[in-house]
């Protein structure tokens, strides 16, 4: 419920009282120093007011820079906590690519020793067999050919026996066949 107040035209309002002494109004001193000090207060915090309204460019600038300063050592930091953890995960990834690599080079190792087990038993030759056959057809081979040449002494023989059959036995009837054409 809303009253409504009078208005100052109003002649049925009583008037109001004069103000009295801050002292007096309370009657006690204790009561008056605390409003004092409450109004010092007040006016301590207006003045402050006063004073940070004349002041807040500069303190705001000056919070600015130190609020720059403070990012670039916080910057810092984190860079070099990430230059940190960036080195470290280099290293496992090393560390993982090193053991894959050893465990991958096992299971190779064992895959190349089932494969050969296999085809051993499946009789199928291994590429040492197939090089010591290689060097016992090289050596069969040789052999072969040093069987197939005629020995030195042979060869000699062979070579007089040419030698006499080009070479005419009887060559002195053809010098004398050949003075008998001519005419004298």
């Amino acid at each position: 419920m809303v009253k409504k107040m009078s208005s100052s035209n109003d002649k049925s309002a009583k008037p109001s009282k004069p103000a009295r002494s801050e002292g007096a109004q309370h009657g006690n001193p204790m009561a008056a120093a605390v409003k004092d000090s409450a109004q010092h207060i007040w006016l301590a915090g207006m003045g402050a007011f006063s004073k940070a309204q004349a002041e807040g460019g500069k303190v705001f600038d000056a919070l600015v820079r130190e609020g720059q300063n403070l990012q670039r050592k916080t910057q810092g930091l984190a860079e070099d906590r990430i230059s940190e953890v960036t080195g470290k995960m280099s290293a496992m990834a090393d560390t993982v690519t090193t053991k894959a690599g050893q465990n991958w080079d096992k299971l190779e190792s064992i895959f190349e020793a089932r494969t050969a087990k296999a085809m051993t038993k499946l009789g199928v030759p291994t590429a040492k067999d197939v090089d010591a056959l290689v060097q016992r057809v090289d050596e069969l081979a040789a052999a072969v050919a040093r069987l197939s040449k005629p020995p030195p002494a042979a060869k000699a023989l062979a070579k007089k026996a040419v030698a006499k059959k080009a070479v005419p036995a009887k060559a002195p009837p053809a010098r004398a066949a050949r003075k008998k054409a001519r005419p004298a």
